[in-house]
């Protein structure tokens, strides 16, 4: 046992195997322990694929595909047939979940047409229940999955549809400056001499009897009887320049250009951030003159623009740039590109346009953040360019900045949407999880571990949201927030076929271990060498001495029949463990989780307190039956109201901020000032999603109550679970 821990000892300070004592677990396909119940996710359901939805006036971007499924249940799945046709549209969503998997761009309605005429071909009912939802489907859009494109497609669409619903705005707009500068020059006319010339009042006289009528007589009268006051030459020349250059504007789409007319908008799409720079340069005098064209027509149209005072004043509109609301009248720019492009010049072009807030939405998709680091000798430093970026970014303090992991786009529509509606500039930092060395990993898997590992967290900065971080940064999508690591619980069973649990954390030496190229890192124990002195990775601490190294940490891994196996590190990646951890430490305390200055003030205020107590206290030898000088105030505590069993509830003091119930349905439950959960809205979900969401609760604080739906399908057996939470 001895030359075992000594074997495992050594593996941990240098990385070398022993022979015949450690096994390599390159070629194994060992993931994670917790991953075992993610073997195949086109059998689960949980936030992909979404479904595009082109609302743009309701501002809906995306849902995902079971929560489309949950509304079309909720209206067919009644009665007596009720269970049948649920679980066969339920089964209809696995076929499709597994179709998308296969095919890109094609249609919900497409996709859920194939799956209904595979399914129902030998089973007449099952056709027939499906055939009823079909007639449910009024939402439809294009299917996509989480993959390598998903972060540039969906961004995309949500940025289309934003500047769609600007559009709109802009042009209606621009119609009514026109028709109302229209009106000036057509009162003018209708006022002059051309005017009032005997043809132009046959013209508009119409069809009728106009031999009745003498129009040069008619034309003579009111040139001589009608006071007239014309417009200056220059206010015409104005007028009429104006309107010109309305109708030219190249930024946004009119019926006009969308007919293919010569003055087509121009693109605002781009692949990088030297190209997108290079067309705002390009057109930035156009803006400034559109922009200068509007504000000059509101004060025609009003009949506030006068010559003298600005004349001058707009000769040099725009010499100093344009300002927020002004840019905010026209469209904004989106660049998409992936990390590796983003060195030297365009590393130095994007960090230009954040700096002068330019209104331009960046899109930068990381692949890889366990890239290995430039330095060499034993150095790593994972996701340390996609770090830096985000880190550098907040620190202008001008730029909304998003990142998250694929896996998190769904639960952060809010957040990217907000991020695209913000006046300036935006950063969207992403991994998609698309990681060639953890192949066979689905993306989305891949992606979802970043976040669990500490590895990527995902944060919102909001620089619209306040003057301080308290309102402007937030951590609240990462799991378990307020942990340094997420505790999962891991049911297995041991040599003796006992059913055991545990509680388990998930760190990013569990991420490390998923890519290929750090299998030289970890070594495989032999069932027979375990022993006490192995223990996880969250217990090592530090040691200053290889002397006095008494135990090696292990995570737990599977392998593909689900058998457990202990799996040994090396220090090199647990200083990476322990690098990350610090790093998330630090965004905590950004956050607003174990803040340093908050816990030291608040010491500093108990000490203080417990020294004025202690002063105003009597002295016992002095005056031994004098009350004190100082009496404590009573405290009075109101008592919560009594909650009825009935009712669905939540405890929300003793809330763990797990995520798992936001997670589940984030309309339903939310999270209050304090990052706790309570029941936002008891009618958003179902009851069978309270029952889960208690049964869930790593706490069991959640509180079903009765259904308040009668007619829910399986509630006998939901009422029976829900017991166990009265």
């Amino acid at each position: 046992m001895e030359a075992d821990l000594q074997a495992c000892v050594a593996f941990y300070l240098t990385g070398k195997k022993r022979p015949n004592q450690l096994g390599d677990i390159a070629g194994l396909n060992l993931r994670p322990a917790l991953f075992s119940g993610y073997r195949d996710l086109t059998r689960l359901r949980y936030d992909f694929p979404l479904v595009l939805i082109n609302d743009s006036a309701e501002g809906r971007t995306a849902e995902p595909l079971s929560g489309l499924i949950d509304g079309i249940l909720n209206r067919v799945a009644q009665g007596s047939e009720g269970e049948r046709i649920r679980k066969h549209v339920l089964r209809l969503e696995q076929e499709i979940r597994l179709l998308a998997s296969q095919k890109a761009e094609s249609l919900f309605s497409e996709l859920w047409d194939q799956a209904a005429i595979r399914l129902g071909k030998k089973d007449p009912l099952m056709a027939e229940s499906l055939s009823r939802a079909r007639a449910n489907l009024n939402t439809d859009g294009e299917v996509i999955d989480c993959d390598a494109t998903l972060s540039s497609h969906l961004l995309g669409h949500a940025w289309g549809l934003t500047q769609i619903r600007r559009a709109k705005r802009f042009n209606a707009d621009i119609r009514r400056l026109i028709l109302k500068l229209s009106d000036i020059l057509q009162a003018d006319f209708v006022n002059s001499d051309a005017g009032k010339s005997a043809s132009t009042l046959k013209a508009a006289f119409g069809s009728g009897p106009l031999d009745n009528f003498n129009f040069d007589v008619m034309s003579h009268l009111l040139k001589s009887d009608t006071p007239r006051k014309t417009l200056s030459k220059t206010r015409r020349q104005r007028v009429t320049a104006l309107i010109s250059t309305l109708q030219a504007q190249k930024f946004f789409p009119t019926t006009a250009t969308q007919a293919g007319a010569a003055n087509s908008p121009y693109a605002f799409a781009f692949a990088s951030c030297t190209a997108a720079l290079k067309a705002y340069r390009e057109r930035f005098p156009k803006a400034v003159e559109l922009a200068k064209a509007l504000a000059i027509a509101e004060l025609e149209i009003r009949g506030d623009y006068s010559e003298e005072k600005h004349d001058a004043l707009f000769e040099s509109y725009g010499e100093n740039g344009l300002g927020i609301n002004e840019l905010a009248q026209f469209p904004d720019y989106l660049v998409r590109l992936n990390i590796s492009a983003l060195s030297g010049p365009e590393q130095d072009t994007l960090n230009e346009i954040l700096a002068a807030e330019l209104p331009i939405k960046i899109l930068v998709q990381t692949d890889d953040i366990l890239e290995p680091s430039p330095i060499e000798q034993g150095h790593t430093a994972f996701a340390l360019r996609s770090k830096q970026l985000a880190g550098m970014v907040m620190g202008l303090g001008g730029t909304f900045v998003v990142q998250a992991p694929a896996s998190s786009l769904t639960q952060m529509r809010v957040q990217l949407q907000r991020g695209l509606d913000y006046a300036g500039p935006a950063l969207f930092s992403i991994y998609s999880g698309a990681t060639p060395s953890m192949a066979p990993l689905p993306p989305y898997l891949a992606a979802a571990a970043a976040l669990e590992s500490r590895a990527f967290p995902a944060f919102c900065f909001d620089p619209s949201a306040g003057d301080n971080w308290a309102s402007r940064f937030s951590l609240t999508t990462n799991p378990q927030a307020a942990a340094d690591w997420p505790l999962r619980e891991l049911a297995y069973q041991d040599e003796r076929y006992q059913a055991k649990s545990a509680a388990t954390p998930f760190t990013e030496i569990d991420f490390v271990a998923c890519d290929a190229r750090y299998a030289k890192h970890f070594a495989l124990v032999p069932r027979a060498s375990w022993s006490e002195a192995m223990v996880p990775v969250t217990d090592i601490v530090p040691v200053k001495s290889s002397r006095n190294i008494e135990t090696v940490p292990f995570v737990m891994m599977i392998d593909g029949e689900d058998k457990l196996h202990k799996v040994i590190v090396d220090a090199k990646l647990m200083r990476e463990a322990r690098r990350c951890k610090k790093q998330w430490n630090s965004l905590q305390e950004l956050g607003g989780i174990h803040n340093s200055h908050a816990e030291k003030l608040l010491a500093s205020e108990k000490q203080a307190w417990e020294q004025t107590v202690s002063a105003a206290a009597p002295k016992a030898e002095i005056q031994p039956s004098v009350a004190p000088a100082v009496a404590a105030a009573p405290v009075v505590v109101e008592a919560e109201p009594e909650k009825s069993p009935d009712e669905a509830y939540i405890e929300t003091p003793r809330c763990s901020t797990c995520n798992e119930c936001v997670q589940l349905n984030g309309k339903m439950f939310a999270y209050d000032g304090n990052q706790q959960a309570f029941i936002a809205d008891v009618s958003a979900g179902t009851y069978a999603q309270l029952v889960e969401a208690a049964e869930n609760c790593q706490v069991s604080i959640i509180h079903p109550g009765k259904p308040r739906n009668p007619n829910e399908p399986g509630l006998e057996e939901l009422i029976k679970r829900a017991e166990l939470f009265v």
